[in-house]
């Protein structure tokens, strides 16, 4: 059990932390791009459904 406490510790000390930040900032800049294209491609028919179904759950007095 200590010889795998030893080797966590070594692998989470070492020399990468930087790449590590870069490669994390680029994955979020990412998922970032993704979320914006994805709701800018589905928000105008998610909007005229609700707007759909808005309409017909309307009552008329």
């Amino acid at each position: 059990m200590l010889r795998l406490w030893v080797a966590f510790q070594t692998h989470m000390t070492r020399d990468e932390e930087g790449a590590s930040m870069v490669e994390y900032a680029l994955l979020v800049a990412l998922i970032a791009i993704i979320a914006i294209v994805a709701v800018s491609l589905v928000g105008k028919n998610v909007s005229s459904t609700f707007n759909k179904v808005g309409s017909s759950l309307a009552v008329t007095p």
